[in-house]
């Protein structure tokens, strides 16, 4: 597919998210959680002939990435309900998600994994 047709198809979905999230916040919520990054990323290589390990390879690579996201979602809301401004709670979960990356990618090499 043209880059044109992926921009188009990703970017309708993130907006799909957001327009969600002004009349449903839970369903927004279910639709944002879902890997739909990962999936578009996936039918890309796929629709292009990528081979399967490489796909494979992606997707173990990001389970492990998975991991320290998750610090932003646990740390953008907390920063928020002890009234921290947003943008000071975006950076603050930001830089924590960042270290998380970080601390995950030293674990991984110490036992020689790959992420």
């Amino acid at each position: 597919m043209a880059i044109r047709g992926k921009l188009l198809v990703s970017a309708t979905l993130i907006v799909i998210v957001s327009e969600l999230a002004k009349r449903n916040s839970i369903v927004a919520a279910a639709l944002a959680s879902l890997p739909l990054t990962s999936l578009i990323a996936f039918v890309w290589l796929h629709a292009e002939g990528a081979e399967s390990e490489r796909i494979a390879t992606l997707s173990g690579q990001i389970g492990w990435l998975v991991l320290p996201s998750l610090v932003l979602f646990v740390a953008l809301p907390v920063l928020l309900r002890q009234g921290f401004g947003f943008w000071f709670s975006l950076a603050a979960a930001s830089l924590a998600t960042a270290l998380g990356y970080g601390c995950l990618f030293v674990v991984l090499r110490r036992f020689g994994a790959q992420a």
